[in-house]
Formats: structure tokens, sequence, C-alpha cells
């Protein structure tokens, strides 16, 4: 099943100097189970594309289609979770009534609330941190709680705007880990955004490569990786051989 169908899709932001192509003539299919990283320079349309996913963003050419709908339709059917870079916790909330908030906004009743906070915190390991306020948290923590804020939807689709960017290697290591192992239990989607090559060669089945402003898919790299995924596995010979196949595919569409 496709879950995101872009075609020909591109986004001019219309400022006082002049146009800003942000995207130009993007296609690009999505799965059912994948898990995606983008990965490009600066300004190349990475989260511009997500954002546009999410309807947060209006093309201004192409079609896209999320889960067969339009992007306006798949928010209303809230066909997606959203995790953005920083975690956006509200510091007066505690963790469980962060998670619950958008659950209040979607009306369901404190049971149904309760059993998918429950849930949630389960799957990112947060069950002993209910009670706790964001600032008791460590940053990592904090964005595993925004994870949860995102699948507390329990919608399939995970879209994940470089969630990790701002954390050190260990920190990072250990959520990437995570989210693999989230990844396997849930078969969710994943669009993930990142500018870290070992970290989209590790997380993903599915690599695009995208050029730089205006933003374009120079590569599209089907991952030979097993599902199942050590750390140790970024020094084996097949890891590297994709890290640096990702690698010319950056430098060749920074030369195009």
């Amino acid at each position: 099943m496709t879950v995101v169908s872009a075609q020909n899709l591109s986004l001019t932001f219309q400022t006082a100097d002049a146009p800003v192509h942000a995207l130009k003539d993007v296609s690009l299919d999505i799965e059912a189970g994948e898990f995606v990283s983008f990965i490009g320079p600066s300004g190349c349309g990475k989260t511009t594309f997500l954002r546009v996913i999410a309807d947060l963003e209006q093309p201004t050419g192409g079609e896209i289609l999320v889960n067969g709908m339009s992007p306006a339709e798949a928010r209303k059917a809230r066909s997606y979770g959203y995790v953005f870079q920083a975690a956006s916790l509200q510091p007066w909330r505690t963790i469980e009534k962060n998670i619950a908030l958008p659950l209040e906004i979607m009306g369901l009743d404190k049971a149904d609330r309760q059993k998918r906070i429950e849930r949630v915190l389960d799957l990112v390991e947060l069950s002993g941190f209910a009670k706790k306020y964001p600032w008791q948290l460590s940053g990592g923590m904090q964005q595993r709680a925004s994870i949860a804020r995102a699948l507390a939807f329990d919608a399939d689709l995970l879209l994940m705007d470089e969630p990790f960017g701002a954390l050190d290697e260990i920190v990072r290591d250990t959520l990437n880990e995570a989210l693999l192992d989230l990844w396997a239990r849930t078969n969710k989607t994943i669009c993930f955004v990142t500018h870290s090559i070992p970290e989209a060669v590790y997380l993903s089945t599915k690599i695009v490569v995208m050029s730089p402003r205006p933003g374009r898919i120079h590569e599209v790299i089907e991952s030979t990786l097993p599902k199942e995924r050590p750390l140790d596995i970024r020094e084996s010979a097949e890891f590297l051989k994709i890290a640096a196949r990702v690698r010319e595919g950056l430098r060749a569409g920074h030369e195009a």
C-alpha cells in the first residue's frame, strides 16, 4: 500500500526579494512499513516536504496524496503523528498531561486517554515518568516523550523532523536503537529528516538524497542491510558501502 505519493511536486515561496524555490518536480512513493530518511544540505527542502505531507505548507505545483487523500483530508483524519526538532513540551504540564493534550482536543474520554498514554509511555520506555515535568527529564527523555505524544494518535504514519539533531552522540545512538525497536514493534511508516549520513544509513530502508535549492531528489538508495541492526553493524563493509554511496550522492547533487 502506498502511504505517500508525490508527483512532480513543487513549492515556491514568494518573498520581498525574489521567489524561493523550495521544492521542484519531486516525485516519490513511500510504501506502508518503510523507514524513509531524507538527507541533503540545509535549505534543500527536506523539512518542507514533510510539512507538505502534514498540510503545514501548500504546494504550488504537482500533486501529493497521503493514504489516498489530500494532505488536508489526511490531517483531518489524523493520519499521521509529527515529531519536531525540539520536543515542544508544555513546561507546566506533566509528561502524561503533555501526551494527553492532543487527545483532549480530539475529545477522547478520560479512560481512553489514560489507556493510550500508558501504552505509548511503555513503547518509549518512560512508564515511570508520567508524573514528572519536562524540566525534570534529560533532553533525550524529553524527545522520547515527544515521540510518545505523536504515537498517541495511533496513526500509521510518523513524520520526524531531525528529532535527535541537538543531542550528543551517545544519547543519539541510544535513541536510534530505541526508534528502530519501536518501528519493528509497531510497523509504522516513518519519514525521517536528518543531516547525519550514519544515522540515515543505520535507520532506513530507503534513503532519499536531495540536492541544494531548488530542492530536488538526486537519488533514492534502497538499503540492503537486514532489519535487525545492532549498533556495531555500522562497522560492517555493507554499511560503509551504503554510506559511501550516500556521501557520493550528496557530493554529486551539490555539483549538479
